[in-house]
């Protein structure tokens, strides 16, 4: 599969979260191909080195840094120190989460906070610190990762559903109060994406059932997820703000 190349991507600083396995990793290596800047964040050490070594030989290769981003202090921290190092931030990819298994009898209010600080609230406050830099120059890109599973109900799931059912509310929120300046805020919402952690969930048999619900009979891939991404964040999608794009094969 060839990827778009969009020319307005080039010499962009571009900011993933969760950048360093999953589809974080194939966001952090597609946007660096389209000749971005990119800084990815990742709470995973091991991971983020890895792919910054297997990526060290593009031209900008992509810089790591080691992040917890439900610490917000050094997530602020770590953006600043992006835009002194880096430049001024023109796209956030909003990535990271964590879907671990849940029962409803299980959830203590503690877990409940830290689930949220997992995979909701990182996003505001991340979009917070780089909103300055993109009003400055009139125009910025921010694409938060959602999921289908709250549109699909999936069990033992109910806390990562609520925080990317919030999301969805968030990205609208934020589309209309940002879009005076000329910052775009959109939501990407996966299917089913093949990843080693989602593999870790679903077995052989489970893939085919979710295949077999989908429209189009092919398993979902994080460079399906890229494709949507780089397109929200070029300037091709200049009129794209304030909605949820599925990429799930039409799984219903």
């Amino acid at each position: 599969m060839s990827m778009a190349f969009y020319p307005s991507l080039k010499d962009r600083v571009v900011i993933v979260t969760g950048g360093g396995s999953g589809i974080g990793a194939g966001l952090t290596e597609g946007f660096a191909r389209q000749g971005a800047r990119v800084a990815f964040l990742d709470i995973a050490e091991d991971a983020g080195r890895a792919i910054e070594r297997e990526l060290s030989g593009l031209d900008p290769a992509p810089v790591f840094h080691r992040c917890d981003l439900t610490d917000l202090d050094a997530l602020r921290a770590t953006i600043e120190r992006i835009r002194r190092e880096v430049g001024p931030v023109d796209v956030l990819v909003n990535n990271a989460a964590n879907d671990d298994r849940h029962a409803i009898g299980d959830v203590t209010p503690d877990y409940w906070d830290n689930r949220m600080a997992v995979n909701l609230r990182h996003q505001f406050f991340a979009t917070q610190g780089v909103i300055e830099d993109m009003r400055e120059r009139g125009r910025g890109s921010v694409i938060n990762l959602g999921s289908i599973s709250w549109h699909l109900a999936i069990p033992n799931l109910s806390l990562y559903e609520t925080a990317k059912a919030a999301i969805e509310g968030m990205t609208r929120a934020l589309a209309r109060e940002l879009g005076p300046d000329g910052i775009r805020v959109n939501c990407i919402i996966p299917g089913n994406v093949k990843t080693p952690r989602q593999e870790k969930w679903y077995t052989p048999e489970g893939e085919a059932e979710i295949v077999a619900a989908q429209c189009v009979k092919v398993r979902i891939e994080p460079k399906d997820i890229l494709a949507m991404a780089l397109f929200l964040a070029s300037d091709d999608a200049r009129a794209c703000t304030g909605h949820g794009y599925f990429v799930d094969a039409g799984w219903r």
